[in-house]
């Protein structure tokens, strides 16, 4: 039976949903399925827009409600960071404070429309950081990925009727304009750089009227208004009593569909099996036993991940080449048609991939995916990831030791497509998977690539691969099993 979500907030405070280590941050309550078992998006992140005046306490309202919602996923978006892009003669009216930074058409809203609509979609996007002493964009723009819950936060928040459409949700802080004053001088003058006259001559001249042309009307089309901002907390309960229901509300059963399936189809034409040679079944004969030495299991593990990657390589694109040789003649090859190669190993099991992978592919990209499977719900759990820049303009071999339902394999999918990584241009690659598995991936994305050493009949009930090779990551890894990482769909949980 599966646990219900925490329907009430508390003033006392838990943990965060997310481990840091080093530069990773690793989120032990993930991210469960957004897409259905065809693996289109099923499920768009909730949007919560907060609009009200400049220092009305935006933003702290929006971390009260983040940390009284306690549901990793949530990313906050400022409008601030969507100022357009000034010329020579708006900058030098900006340096004077004569520029009004308070109008609508200060910001790019096909820029913000185009990028909240993104999120909402479950994409990755790309954000740019704007920076407040030089009025201008910075070189380097910040990508987000991965919402269940966004706040989008501005003083123009309602100002745009597409921007509105997007919004689940619509609050409104009302503040006394006086504390709102204190407060711009105090950020304007402490964390801007700019001195006192300059801050109430712009004040006078452009927020309160743009305030009161502008701002204050759009109050009408909130669904909630938050009197004094970060201090109330009844209204801030009510907020995310509200988010929670709808949470529940939007939650998906991939893996129980997929477990359930019957697969009476032959296998798919995307799929390639590693032709089951001598050497391949000795191997096979080798690593399944469960006598095996781990020292051993290593060994012939890795042999028959380098025969695998070899075999994977075959299915990349490639296109007529002519050298010459040292002797002079020409030789007609053969050579890479694509604009790059990553390797994506989904941890912990995947992770072993990697070294058959750099052994034949020189200067490889790798990123990495953690999916755990969550015990209460029993689906997988996006939990952190990290892909190279620009990763939609490579060809991607996925890796992972098992894959048995593939739910885990369609979540690892789904977010390389989030990425603009191009379905065709996918090729999943496991040592052993089920049937099952394999018709779950070829069904939900019929372009995607499929390579393994062999494909096992059956899963038991729970959903290991039958007859299998066992836990590989503990096998592998010389763990017990008390404290785990999830090999896409072996039975593994985390432990922090």
């Amino acid at each position: 039976m599966n646990t219900p979500r925490r329907k009430s907030t508390s003033q006392s405070k838990t943990e965060p949903p997310f481990l840091r280590t080093g530069t990773r941050t690793i989120y032990t309550a993930g991210r469960p399925p957004w897409y259905d078992e065809h693996g289109a998006q099923s499920k768009e992140a909730f949007i919560i827009g907060l609009c009200g005046g400049s220092a009305s306490g935006k933003t702290t309202v929006a971390n009260k409600i983040i940390e009284d919602l306690d549901v990793p996923w949530v990313v906050l978006l400022s409008m601030d960071s969507f100022y357009k892009v000034l010329s020579p003669a708006e900058q030098t009216l900006a340096a004077s404070n004569d520029y009004n930074f308070d109008h609508p058409g200060s910001f790019d809203f096909e820029l913000l429309v185009t990028t909240l609509r993104k999120l909402k979609q479950g994409k990755s996007v790309k954000i740019p950081v704007y920076d407040f002493t030089t009025h201008s964009r910075q070189k380097d723009w910040k990508n987000l990925y991965g919402a269940s819950v966004i706040i989008f936060e501005g003083i123009m928040s309602f100002a745009d009727k597409e921007l509105l459409q997007l919004m689940d949700m619509k609050v409104f802080v009302d503040t006394d304009s006086d504390i709102r004053l204190v407060r711009r001088l105090r950020r304007d003058i402490m964390e801007r750089g700019r001195d006192m006259e300059g801050v109430i001559k712009q004040y006078n001249k452009f927020v309160k009227p743009s305030f009161d042309q502008y701002i204050e009307p759009t109050m009408r089309l909130a669904d909630i208004v938050v009197p004094r901002g970060g201090g109330n907390n009844v209204a801030i309960d009510l907020i995310v009593h509200h988010i929670h229901s709808q949470l529940e509300e939007r939650e998906l059963s991939v893996r129980a569909v997929l477990a359930s399936a019957q697969q009476t189809q032959p296998l798919p034409q995307t799929l390639s099996v590693l032709e089951s040679t001598p050497q391949v079944r000795g191997l096979h004969t080798i690593i399944r036993n469960k006598e095996t030495s781990r020292d051993e299991f290593i060994f012939y593990s890795k042999r028959l991940m380098r025969l695998l990657i070899e075999h994977a390589l075959t299915f990349l694109p490639s296109k007529p080449c002519t050298v010459q040789t040292p002797q002079g003649p020409e030789y007609e090859g053969r050579s890479f048609h694509g604009k790059g190669i990553t390797g994506v190993s989904i941890l912990r099991a995947g992770e072993t991939m990697e070294p058959a992978l750099r052994a034949v592919c020189k200067d490889v990209r790798i990123g990495k995916i953690l999916i755990q499977t969550n015990l209460d719900s029993g689906e997988p759990e996006l939990h952190y990831l990290r892909l190279p820049k620009d990763i939609g303009e490579d060809h991607v071999i996925l890796m992972d030791s098992t894959v048995s339902t593939g739910a885990a394999a369609m979540m690892a999918v789904r977010v390389l497509l989030d990425h603009d990584v191009r379905e065709e241009n996918i090729l999943l690659v496991s040592l052993l998977m089920a049937e099952l598995g394999v018709h779950s991936v070829a069904y939900a994305f019929p372009c995607v690539k499929i390579i393994t050493t062999a494909v096992d009949k059956s899963i038991d009930n729970l959903l290991q691969v039958i007859p299998g090779i066992g836990d590989f990551g503990d096998r592998y890894f010389g763990t017990d099993g008390t404290a785990k990482w999830s090999d896409d769909d072996d039975q593994e949980t985390p432990s922090y």
